[in-house]
C-alpha cells in the first residue's frame, strides 16, 4: 500500500468521506496487550511534479519537493530515521538542490530524520528539496526519483520501507500555475459574527493564464458571503449531504507569470446562529482549457470555530407485553441546538445510539443503520438476537435534527421492571461542544 500525502484539505462536499481517509491515512488504532504488536515505516512523497521552463526568457522555475517519513504504531518510539534518494533518473531533467539533512554523494543523498511520527495534526515532511528543469530541457521531458528507507525502533528494532514501492515522476512543462494562499484556521467566534476572509491568488506559472473560474463551497452554519457580479450562487437542500452554499465565479482577468488578483471588494461572511464547526473551501481553475502546471496549490480549506453549543439527548422507551408477545421500542435521538454539528473534514458519523438490549427480551427486528454487536462491541455473526446495537447517525446533523429508531423485541421472560441502556457515542473522543451530558442516557423499560 502506497500512503497518501497530508496537504491541503479535501474538497467539501462528495469528498467528504474521502477526507477521512486523507486525514487518517497511517493513524494506528490503540495496541491492547492481547493484540501483536506490529509496526511500519512509510515514506510520504509526492506522486508527480511539473517543473515549468520560465517565462519570457527567463531561467526555469524552482519548485520545493517535500518528502515525508512516518511509522504506523505510536505505542512505538522510532528514531534515526535515514532516506536514500536516488536521482540518477533526473538526469538532463532536472537538478536538485539538497537540504542541511541531505548528505548528497553523486546521484543519490541519505536524508536524516532523527525523530519518526506517527501521521496527526502536527504531521510535516522533514526532507524539502529543491528543484529545476535542467538547462535545456524539453518540453515533455520526464525523470524520476526514487526513495528507501530504515528506521531504529518497531518491535524487532528495526523498520524497513517497502522496497521499490515509493518514487516521484518529475516533467518539464509550461502554462499556468494559479496559486491560492493558504488561510490561517479562525476560531473564539461568535454565532452572529461577520469575518473578511484574506484571499491572495497568484499565477505562479511561466505562462499567461487567460482568465479562469473560482469557486467557493461554504458550510451550514455559514451565509451572506458577499456578491459578485461575475459569481452565481446556490444553495444545496442536504439530502444527501449537509447543506452548503455553493459559489461559481467566472473573471476573464488576464494574469501574466507573478501577476497577483484581488477580488472587486473583499471577501465576507458571516456565521449563522447554530454555526459551530465551519469550513469555507475555495478553488480555482484556469480558463480556456489551459492545464495547470501544479494542482495542489489550486484549492483550500479553511476552518472557522465559533464558541457556540450542540446539546445531544436520547429519549428511551416503556413497553410491555406477555411471554411470547412481540412489541416496539422506539429510541430517539435529538439535537437541541442552538448549534448544528458536522464532521465535515473526517467525514465520521456525528454520533452512534447504543442499546443494550433488555434481560428476558430478543430483538427480531432492526432499523435500518444499527449494527449489531457483543456486548464489549465486538463483531456479531447475526443480525437479529445481538444483546447490543450501535446505530450510526450520518455525518452531520442540523440544529433541530430529530430521529428514531424502532427495534421489534420479542419478550422472552416477563422479568418484572427489566430495562435496557439507551446511549449516545462520538465516534472518537468526546463531545466537547455538548453542554449538558446528562440526557446523553435513557433507558428502554419492559414490563
Amino acid at each position: 500500500m502506497r500512503p497518501v500525502s497530508v496537504g491541503r484539505s479535501v474538497r467539501l462536499g462528495a469528498c467528504v468521506t474521502a477526507a477521512a481517509g486523507l486525514l487518517t491515512a497511517g493513524l494506528a488504532a490503540p495496541a491492547f496487550a492481547d493484540e501483536p504488536q506490529t509496526d511500519q515505516l512509510w515514506i510520504n512523497p509526492p506522486y508527480e511534479q511539473t517543473l515549468p521552463l520560465g517565462a519570457n526568457g527567463g531561467g526555469p522555475q524552482s519548485r520545493p519537493l517535500d518528502i515525508g517519513l512516518y511509522h504506523d504504531n505510536n505505542n512505538f518510539t522510532v528514531t534515526d530515521g535515514k532516506v536514500t534518494v536516488d536521482i540518477s533518473g533526473l538526469a538532463g531533467v532536472a537538478e536538485v538542490t539538497w537540504p542541511e539533512n541531505c548528505a548528497p554523494s553523486g546521484t543519490t543523498a541519505v536524508c536524516h530524520v532523527p525523530e519518526v511520527p506517527v501521521i496527526g495534526p502536527d504531521y510535516s515532511e522533514q526532507i524539502r528539496l529543491v528543484v529545476r528543469a535542467a538547462d535545456g530541457a524539453a518540453v515533455g521531458a520526464q525523470g524520476r526519483i526514487t526513495y528507501e528507507a530504515t528506521a531504529t525502533g518497531g518491535p524487532s528494532g528495526t523498520l524497513v520501507a517497502p522496497h521499490d514501492s515509493f518514487d516521484t515522476t518529475l516533467t518539464v512543462a509550461t502554462g499556468p500555475d494559479l496559486a491560492i494562499a493558504d488561510i490561517a484556521p479562525i476560531e473564539h467566534t461568535a454565532p452572529g459574527d461577520e469575518k473578511t476572509i484574506p484571499f491572495e491568488l497568484t499565477n505562479n506559472g511561466d505562462s499567461t493564464a487567460h482568465g479562469f473560474t473560482l469557486t467557493l463551497k461554504a458550510s451550514y452554519g455559514l451565509e451572506e458571503l458577499t456578491r459578485y457580479d461575475a459569481c452565481t450562487y446556490s444553495r444545496t437542500s442536504g439530502d444527501d449531504y449537509a447543506p452548503r452554499t455553493h459559489v461559481t465565479c467566472s473573471f476573464d482577468q488576464e494574469l501574466a507569470p507573478g501577476d497577483t488578483f484581488e477580488l472587486p471588494e473583499p471577501l465576507k461572511v458571516k456565521l449563522t446562529r447554530h454555526a459551530l464547526q465551519e469550513r469555507l473551501d475555495i478553488s480555482v481553475d484556469p480558463g480556456g482549457g489551459a492545464e495547470d502546471l501544479r494542482w495542489d496549490d489550486n484549492y483550500t480549506a479553511l476552518l472557522i470555530a465559533a464558541d457556540n453549543a450542540a446539546d445531544f439527548s436520547v429519549t428511551g422507551d416503556a413497553v410491555s407485553g406477555a411471554a411470547g408477545e412481540t412489541v416496539t421500542a422506539r429510541l430517539t435521538f435529538k439535537n437541541n441546538g442552538p448549534g448544528w454539528l458536522g464532521n465535515i473534514v473526517s467525514g465520521d458519523s456525528v454520533a452512534n445510539v447504543r442499546l443494550i438490549v433488555p434481560r428476558g427480551t430478543t430483538v427480531t427486528g432492526v432499523p435500518s443503520g444499527c449494527i449489531p454487536r457483543t456486548l464489549s462491541g465486538d463483531f456479531y455473526p447475526r443480525q437479529t438476537g445481538a444483546p447490543r446495537y450501535d446505530c450510526r447517525l450520518p455525518y452531520w446533523v442540523l440544529e433541530d435534527t430529530e430521529r428514531s429508531y424502532a427495534f421489534s423485541l420479542r419478550i422472552d421472560t416477563v422479568v418484572p421492571g427489566t430495562t435496557g441502556a439507551v446511549s449516545i457515542h462520538p465516534e472518537f473522543g468526546e463531545f466537547e461542544f455538548d453542554p449538558d451530558t446528562t440526557n446523553n442516557t435513557a433507558v428502554l423499560a419492559v414490563n
